[in-house]
């Protein structure tokens, strides 16, 4: 491979200089099943006629890595197909994807190309006939550019000629003031919002910089050790859940999913955790869009010129402490998450970690203090969520229909993440962990798994589903 234009390329972004740096130096990592052995021939073929179309696919970093540089991509150097027979080396295909998937995850990206690569892995698992595991430096998009990319390449399934559309674009919640409310009675109700706004915005943005500069998460055997970005091993596992469940509780409970899938969360770790002594303090940090449209955009509209949707790293996250001790009733985990989220609504502080994080970098002191601040603020806390709007219908790969997206990271302080992901009609929990801390991440799939049931049948009991 060799480079088409020597010139300097296009310039970073902040985030995504921050996003190279020792100890944020962070991939993403997504497992996509298929329901039918995947023919490399053919993927080879497809990718040939469409990454150099991507320019973040298709560019690799200057000697300094400051730009972006324009290449020609060698498809093979970044294609590996792997075909065993499990027979010959006694091991079943669940245990073979995980171990191949978690030795990844010591192999740096080589930067020296365009930081990505995929593995076909053609081994039978009990969710997929096999498993296609795409490999991303962080810095060449967040979770919701990867996703766009991934709807473009694909079509439904029910119409295979028919490129993959039926990922929602959901707007924001805009307050609407109804007519009928006095004129009085509405001045009031604004100023008493905006003074609820710049109170809540402010002490969040005081938590944040407690975290980032003393305050710390409670020692568990969720939370790594110092230095846990520098295991490089990780594991993964997941699980699938029905959304329609998920969708059940969310209207009888009066909240969103994503209050949903943190009350899941709580009470998972809760369970998890039940044996450790003492009070705990477990801080999240959450991710969040900041685009203004929630939906994936498809690439085509995200790439076009003056879009909306913009690629890249544009997100931010909130710090949410998490309510961690047994509950009788699983439900009291639903109220307790909505009620944080409420109140984590009405706050400025995403957009303004976004900014200020900018304004350090380009600003007063550059990316190595910007990295550090990154550094501890996920050192200090003890997990990253992350919840994506995937297709809502069933697509396929380059005719592999997909059974599952099971996307995660590491490279990062967290010794634990849980990313979520809607697709067609599944919801699929994602962990990873450092085998270190948490050396059974499906332990933690078997306490999600368990605590939806759970829900579902409390509901069931009380006659309200």
């Amino acid at each position: 491979m060799s480079s088409v234009d020597d010139e300097d390329g296009e310039p970073l972004s902040p985030m995504a200089r921050v996003l190279q740096l020792p100890g944020n130096d962070c991939c993403v990592i997504t497992m996509i099943g298929c329901k039918n052995k995947i023919d490399a021939d053919v993927i080879l073929s497809g990718l040939n006629k469409n990454v150099s179309k991507h320019p973040r696919f298709s560019t690799k970093l200057s000697n300094d890595g400051s730009s972006w540089i324009k290449t020609q991509v060698n498809i093979e150097d970044h294609v590996f197909v792997v075909d065993t027979d499990l027979k010959e080396i006694g091991e079943d295909g669940e245990s073979f994807v995980e171990d191949y998937v978690s030795r990844l995850t010591m192999l740096p990206l080589d930067k020296s190309r365009p930081l990505w690569d995929m593995h076909i892995v053609n081994i039978k698992t009990s969710d997929a006939e096999a498993v296609c595991v795409i490999r991303s430096h962080h810095s060449l998009g967040d979770g919701t550019s990867l996703m766009s990319l991934l709807v473009a390449c694909t079509r439904k399934t029910s119409h295979h000629d028919t490129i993959s559309s039926t990922v929602p674009v959901l707007k924001r919640r805009k307050t609407v003031h109804k007519d009928k409310i006095p004129w009085l009675l509405r001045s009031v109700l604004t100023v008493f919002l905006s003074v609820k706004l710049i109170w809540n915005t402010f002490v969040d943005l005081l938590l944040v910089l407690a975290i980032a500069l003393f305050l710390k998460d409670t020692k568990t055997p969720l939370k790594g050790d110092v230095g846990v970005e520098n295991n490089n091993q990780r594991k993964f596992s997941h699980r699938i859940v029905s959304l329609e469940d998920i969708k059940l509780i969310k209207e009888v409970m009066n909240m969103t999913i994503n209050d949903v899938l943190l009350g899941v969360t709580q009470a998972a770790l809760s369970r998890y955790l039940s044996n450790f002594p003492g009070r705990i303090r477990l801080t999240a940090g959450v991710l969040v869009n900041l685009r203004s449209d929630i939906g994936i955009q498809p690439l085509v509209d995200m790439m076009a010129k003056d879009s909306k949707c913009r690629w890249g790293n544009y997100f931010s996250s909130i710090y949410l402490p998490l309510s961690i001790g047994l509950e009788t009733d699983p439900l009291v985990y639903l109220t307790k998450a909505k009620s944080n989220m409420d109140r984590k609504k009405h706050s400025l502080v995403a957009a303004l970690v976004y900014s200020s994080s900018k304004l350090v970098y380009n600003t007063f002191f550059g990316d190595k203090v910007s990295a550090i601040l990154a550094k501890r603020l996920f050192a200090n806390t003890t997990t990253l969520i992350s919840n994506i709007i995937g297709p809502v219908e069933e697509i396929n790969f380059q005719g592999n229909p997909i059974a599952y997206i099971a996307p995660s990271a590491y490279g990062h302080s967290h010794a634990l993440t849980i990313h979520f992901l809607s697709y067609a009609e599944k919801m699929v929990i994602s962990i990873g962990v450092d085998p270190t801390a948490v050396p059974n991440p499906h332990k933690l799939c078997d306490e999600m798994e368990d605590t939806l049931k759970a829900m579902k049948a409390t509901l069931l009991e009380r006659g309200l589903l």
